[in-house]
């Protein structure tokens, strides 16, 4: 495997396989989880990772499931995960095609641009109306809470602007 930006370009396309184990239907690639990727020798990758949440319970499964995806694939020999912490995750790092599969799962995306301080309004991931009621900050998870969409009638998740 010769060490060139094609050689990262493809493991970006691969990390797209390891789908988020509490979302499935988005990547830690649309997340925007992966920091940096460096192919330190032949068959050796280096990841920097960010957490969503710095307490995340996933984080052992989400780095066991890059390490299989990636050394599953040819010329890869060994791969090593670090979860950096020197900048924080924001919700602005999911990509567009994430904030796309959030819905399709029925989980409104983060608002783009999201400034702390600015009104949270989530748009119902079924019937797009900005029309929702917060029903519980504390979600399934940390980083989700429950709204009622009061157009369409239906409960659904958010994740949390950060």
């Amino acid at each position: 495997m010769d060490v060139s930006v094609n050689v990262e370009q493809e493991i970006w396309r691969w990390l797209e396989e390891v789908k988020d184990p509490e979302i499935p239907s988005v990547s830690v690639v649309d997340m925007g989880m992966v920091k940096s990727v460096y192919v330190t020798e032949v068959g050796r990758v280096q990841l920097d990772m960010i957490p969503t949440f710095v307490g995340c319970p996933a984080l052992n499964l989400i780095e066991k499931e890059v390490k299989n995806t990636l050394q599953s694939k040819p010329g890869i020999k060994d791969v090593t995960v670090t979860f950096v912490m020197d900048i924080p995750w924001t919700s602005d790092r999911i990509n567009e095609q994430g904030r796309q599969n959030l819905k399709k799962y029925g989980i409104a995306p983060p608002p783009k641009d999201y400034q702390e301080g600015d009104p949270w309004v989530a748009e119902c991931p079924y019937c797009s109306s900005p029309k929702t009621v917060m029903e519980n900050v504390f979600g399934p998870t940390a980083c989700r809470s429950i709204l009622y969409c009061t157009t369409c009638k239906n409960p659904f998740e958010a994740i949390k602007p950060v």
